[in-house]
């Protein structure tokens, strides 16, 4: 079968760039950070480099307010900076893509300052804003960083912006062409300097019920979740179309949407041979840890193996279905580290385990997309106080956790556990102060838990879970097996224990198998197997027909 869609070789490195490498010490990572580490890319195998954003922002939300999409922030750098990023890498044969942020924009836009300043404005209607006769919100939805979507006009008593995230993050009004036209040019202006293509941020938000209705509470606030009436709606589908048919489809563009909620019967629509993105993120189980992924008050989930196993392989069916292609993540910059979620007992958050989730995933079709500092296996960290904090969903969310009757030292759990910094402190490139990012206090505080997890004591180990990696890449892209990793089909393994993650790859008579064992306990495998091709510990005890896997042992047969 002809590999038409270019995008499915790749291998994708998430930078958070404000956390990867200063090189100015003014305690905030920038475009020549990533420049000076394009060879360590490279040695992890990695093609593609998404980017995440770093365009001028007053970063209230890092980034994720974008105050002009068309200018670097100069906490980053420059414009040149970017374009000298974009040829050296691309020498190197490494495209870029770039996060879009085309929800909403920061209240410092341009477009909305002029929407406030002039109420008669074309830029009005950039925007959504509507005015009440009793001075009250228009309905009761509640936003994804909590608190109202609705935020009262300075000096318009009883007229009200809408926002589904912060309320400096107004959201674009996607129901006027004018302001659609005004995107697409924007992000073709992008793709004609050479970049890839795009990761497309909460893109499944574009479209609102226009009704504009409460709904029944679902929380003590007398809110209801934005997401009922401003997520996956109806006619979402038409700015999707032609959005790729203005912009994307021009330029063979490669696109990744961060598309939460879509429902299965809808997958064709979005990854199908003709659907609207290239691929979308599998979030199917990075979120099994929590009862709600946006409100963190309530509480745990409290989720098995068997679970993550369900999650996995029945989203994983519906993909095949459909024919169409995903994105696979453990970590990204808003999720806590994979080895703190996923590994309960801290006993066994090791580099062990860590390469067992690293196997887990790798192999499932679709891209694999590595979220810096994963590789060498970084933790989450324990903070003392909110005001160490800097996360603006975890500051809110406290607040909520507070407001619902839960007491300080119960809020400050939870946020320890889910805050989006856990994933944003610095890269730890060797063991001194400030973990090589810079010689200065960094702009976030340190992790706690970094005890030799750091690059350069992981590159002189051969065992460390950064080698690991590399490992990963390099039998993902060897000639033998590739084409069964990228055209292969997925067979889950059903007769085996509980707590083994089992699978097979399957191209023309040829089968690949991957076997992770979740627990602390060893685990008997009934199975004929080949060769090992990865092994994430010293040695493998098996005979013609069981393998015996050692507490989070991982291994891939051929």
């Amino acid at each position: 079968m002809k590999n038409t869609r270019w995008w499915k070789n790749e291998l994708v490195y998430q930078v958070y760039p404000r956390s990867f490498q200063d090189t100015n010490n003014d305690g905030i990572g920038d475009l020549r950070g990533v420049i000076q580490h394009l060879a360590y890319f490279k040695s992890l195998g990695v093609t593609m480099l998404w980017i995440s954003p770093v365009y001028q922002s007053p970063m209230v939300d890092m980034g994720y307010d974008i105050s002009d999409y068309e200018a670097i922030d100069p906490q980053f750098g420059t414009m040149a900076d970017f374009d000298e990023l974009l040829e050296k890498a691309q020498k190197m044969k490494i495209k870029l893509i770039m996060d879009l942020v085309i929800n909403h924009t920061s209240d410092q836009h341009a477009w909305f300052k002029q929407a406030l300043a002039t109420p008669d404005s074309p830029y009005r209607n950039y925007y959504i804003f509507k005015t009440t006769a009793n001075g009250k919100a228009p309905n009761n939805w509640r936003s994804i960083f909590g608190g109202s979507t609705w935020t009262e006009v300075p000096h318009e008593p009883g007229t009200f912006y809408f926002h589904t995230f912060a309320p400096q993050q107004p959201d674009l009004n996607w129901e006027n062409p004018q302001l659609r036209q005004k995107i697409y040019r924007m992000i073709n202006w992008w793709l004609d300097k050479g970049i890839a293509g795009f990761r497309i941020d909460a893109i499944t938000h574009l479209k609102k019920d226009l009704d504009w209705a409460s709904l029944p509470a679902d929380g003590a606030d007398g809110l209801v979740t934005v997401t009922k009436k401003g997520q996956n709606r109806p006619g979402l589908e038409l700015f999707l179309d032609e959005l790729k048919k203005e912009t994307f489809d021009k330029y063979h563009a490669v696109t990744i949407g961060e598309a939460y909620g879509v429902p299965k019967k809808d997958l064709a629509k979005f990854i199908g041979p003709a659907g609207y993105f290239s691929m979308i993120f599998d979030f199917s189980y990075i979120n099994i840890d929590v009862a709600d992924v946006d409100e963190w008050d309530r509480g745990h989930a409290n989720w098995s193996v068997t679970d993550l196993k369900q999650i996995i392989f029945e989203y994983h069916a519906a993909i095949q279905a459909v024919a169409g292609w995903t994105a696979n993540v453990l970590e990204n910059h808003d999720q806590p580290r994979v080895l703190s979620k996923l590994i309960k007992d801290k006993r066994y958050q090791t580099p062990t385990a860590a390469k067992a989730l690293a196997t887990m995933y790798y192999f499932l079709p679709g891209v694999p997309f590595i979220y810096q500092g994963q590789e060498i296996g970084m933790k989450n960290f324990e903070r003392q106080s909110i005001k160490e904090f800097n996360d603006v969903s975890s500051l809110n969310n406290y607040q909520v956790a507070l407001a619902a009757g839960q007491d300080t030292n119960t809020a400050l759990a939870l946020v320890n556990e889910r805050s989006r910094d856990n994933a944003r402190t610095p890269m730890q490139w060797d063991s001194s102060q400030y973990g090589g990012f810079s010689q200065t206090q960094p702009w976030l505080k340190m992790g706690t838990d970094i005890q030799g997890i750091n690059v350069a004591a992981e590159e002189v180990d051969p065992t460390s879970t950064l080698n690991y990696y590399r490992q990963l890449a390099k039998v993902r892209q060897d000639p033998q097996y590739h084409a069964i990793f990228i055209e292969g089909s997925l067979e889950e393994l059903k007769d085996i224990p509980a707590d083994v993650l089992g699978y097979q790859r399957v191209w023309q008579q040829r089968a690949i198998l991957v076997l992770v064992n979740l627990s602390p306990n060893e685990q008997h495998v009934t199975i004929s197997a080949g060769r090992v091709l990865i092994n994430n510990q010293t040695t493998l005890d098996k005979t013609a027909d069981t393998i015996n896997l050692r507490p989070y042992q991982a291994v891939v047969l051929g």
